[in-house]
């Protein structure tokens, strides 16, 4: 018993470890870069065999297959429930109070880009249009009340809709998910229909697991647009390679992600490395990042603090451990194929380069130097 008990407790810091180490690889990269570098998005993007010729590529995903694949393997022993009643124990002091929790936060929120002003929903959607701040104002006042939540909800899908008149639709799916599923908790918390209500938590996390999935892509479709930042601050990669950081950082960001919506204790431990990870961006990269950043960081607490046990999606898919390759690959196919299908289909195989924004970069771009010039590039133009 002494001996099991000390395996199982070797195996959870092993599995902890690995959480750690593979946060520690990624937390430059959840600084959103459209916020801080250069980019276009209708650019070529990076040809996906690229990636799957990449060794660091698999090197991200056997450590993630050694986590999520120990994590389970705790789950399902008998210190599963150890485990999970140990987070229950942590957590405890949030748990009765987590819708009112969510509640200020998503206000909070509202509130915070109001104040920043010029902004559909995120720093890197700016519009000229003051009513939309306002609008936002209005949302934050209506989450109050349990009555005009679901038209605060309706109101965030309104924002994104509103955002089209601007940005290509491509460039919004990066906030689809996470915008639905804000918007879908706002509408279930105050159902009296238990049966829809009782989905209200896995309404926020499916939408920032997906957001999450879909936003890591950038770093292997476009890791040239990470450069400026790791010239501008090399200390983000840890004296990694950034050709070594940036896909790592990437696969990081999908499985976890997709950890979310896995067992209990992978979603929670999950939750907990990407809270680690968040985090941690803020220091470098200040108060725009603890903005655009502060709704998903509550989020990823509430899924840390979420005591129920039940895995509603493909329960029995999830619960073995040799599903998990074919799960992340699964995952990988259909994530990778939709984001490089729909460029293609909005862009063409050659992408499209329109003449950038003055205010949206600080570096000379063309069809030859998309994303600009960056330091260290031979033969590049100069700036013009």
């Amino acid at each position: 018993m002494l001996a099991s008990l000390h395996t199982s407790r070797r195996g959870l810091l092993f599995a902890a470890g690995t959480v750690i180490s593979l946060a520690a690889a990624t937390t430059a990269a959840q600084a959103h870069v459209k916020w801080f570098a250069p980019y276009i998005v209708g650019a070529a993007p990076q040809p996906i065999m690229s990636t799957l010729v990449n060794t660091w590529f698999w090197v991200g995903i056997v450590l993630v297959l050694v986590f999520f694949g120990l994590t389970r393997a705790i789950e399902r022993s008998q210190y599963g429930a150890m485990a999970l009643d140990v987070l229950d124990r942590a957590t405890e002091p949030l748990w009765p109070r987590l819708d009112d929790y969510m509640r200020a936060i998503i206000g909070a929120f509202f509130i915070a880009i109001f104040a920043v002003g010029g902004v559909y929903l995120t720093p890197d959607l700016k519009t000229p249009a003051e009513w939309v701040s306002w609008l936002q104002l209005v949302i934050a006042g209506m989450i109050f009340s349990r009555r005009t939540m679901p038209i605060a909800g309706l109101g965030i899908v309104a924002l994104w809709v509103l955002a089209l008149r601007d940005y290509d639709l491509f460039h919004l799916f990066d906030y689809l998910a996470l915008g639905l599923g804000v918007a879908g908790y706002l509408i279930l918390e105050p159902s009296k229909r238990e049966n829809w209500r009782v989905h209200r938590f896995e309404a926020l996390r499916w939408g920032l697991a997906i957001a999450l999935m879909w936003s890591s892509l950038e770093k292997f479709a476009f890791p040239s647009w990470f450069y400026p930042l790791v010239v501008e601050k090399p200390f983000l990669t840890f004296g990694l390679p950034r050709d070594v950081f940036i896909p790592m950082a990437g696969v990081t960001e999908f499985t976890l992600g997709l950890g979310l919506v896995w067992t209990p204790l992978i979603r929670r431990l999950s939750a907990i490395a990407l809270l680690v990870i968040f985090t941690a961006a803020v220091w470098p990269f200040g108060r725009v990042d603890l903005i655009g950043h502060g709704l998903i960081m509550a989020i990823l607490l509430a899924v840390a603090a979420d005591h129920s046990r039940e895995t509603h999606f493909l329960p029995e898919f999830k619960a073995k451990i040799r599903h998990i390759p074919a799960g992340i690959a699964a995952a990988f196919v259909i994530y990778g194929s939709a984001y490089w299908g729909l460029h293609f289909a909005f862009y063409g195989p050659d992408g499209y380069v329109a003449p950038p924004a003055a205010e949206k970069t600080t570096h000379s771009h063309s069809p030859e130097y998309p994303h600009g010039p960056q330091a260290g590039d031979i033969g590049a133009p100069p700036s013009k």
